[in-house]
């Protein structure tokens, strides 16, 4: 695989052990996504999307293959080392925001930048949700914000350590079709202005259009597609 590939699955294979034997969620997917390039992971439910998702982050281990992260082989790494690497190149998005209730949108945003100890954590993420359009929602729990200023809050947090890579896991699956178009305008414009390679897990086929490239599951395979 040549070019400049921020990130690079090989022969990616996860089986699982069930009541009824063994079963293979992911069968040899091989491909590279090119540094701030977007690649959109599409499929039926139960096609091994949210597994295929989980092993390029580093959040599970593949029964046979492997994964590199900017160079770095994150299938040889163990737990703790694959959580470095997560802290220092990825950011994520998810369906459910997995904000923490009981930390407003600033705190919430500054947490990433605490555990790595980042220079100017506050400056920095009073910055990241003015970009997001939240600079009047600063001091606001989760719990008094709608769906859509949540998203937000999530997707500041994401981009806030300048990650080369974020994963974002149907990140319009909660929202509404007009407050998710919003959401999707904004992922893509950040994505671009900041340069980030973006994985987005979708079964919205207008977003994932809008990607540079289509990885297109059916049965824990690669359905082969001319992007």
């Amino acid at each position: 695989m040549g070019g400049d590939l921020l990130l690079r699955a090989e022969s990616l294979t996860k089986k699982v052990t069930s009541p009824e034997g063994e079963l293979t969620i992911l069968d040899s997917v091989s491909f590279g996504v090119g540094r701030g390039e977007s690649a959109a992971i599409v499929g039926p439910s139960g096609a091994g999307k949210s597994t295929l998702l989980a092993l390029l982050a580093g959040l599970d281990e593949p029964s046979a293959g492997r994964v590199w992260v900017n160079g770095v082989e994150l299938t040889a790494l163990d737990e703790d080392g694959r959580a470095q690497v997560r802290n220092r190149e990825v950011g994520f998005v998810f369906q459910s925001f997995h904000l923490l209730p009981s930390l407003t949108a600033l705190e919430n945003v500054l947490l990433p930048l605490e555990l790595s100890d980042a220079a100017k954590p506050k400056e920095r993420a009073r910055e990241a949700l003015t970009r997001v359009g939240l600079e009047h929602r600063l001091h606001h729990y989760p719990r008094q914000l709608s769906g859509g200023e949540k998203q937000r809050v999530a997707i500041a947090r994401a981009f806030v350590v300048g990650p080369s890579l974020l994963f974002a896991d149907e990140p319009t699956g909660n929202l509404d079709n007009k407050t998710g178009a919003r959401i999707l305008n904004l992922l893509f414009e950040l994505n671009a202005a900041a340069g980030t390679t973006l994985i987005l897990v979708t079964h919205d086929l207008e977003a994932a259009a809008r990607c540079t490239k289509l990885i297109e599951l059916a049965g824990g395979r690669l359905v082969d597609n001319p992007t």
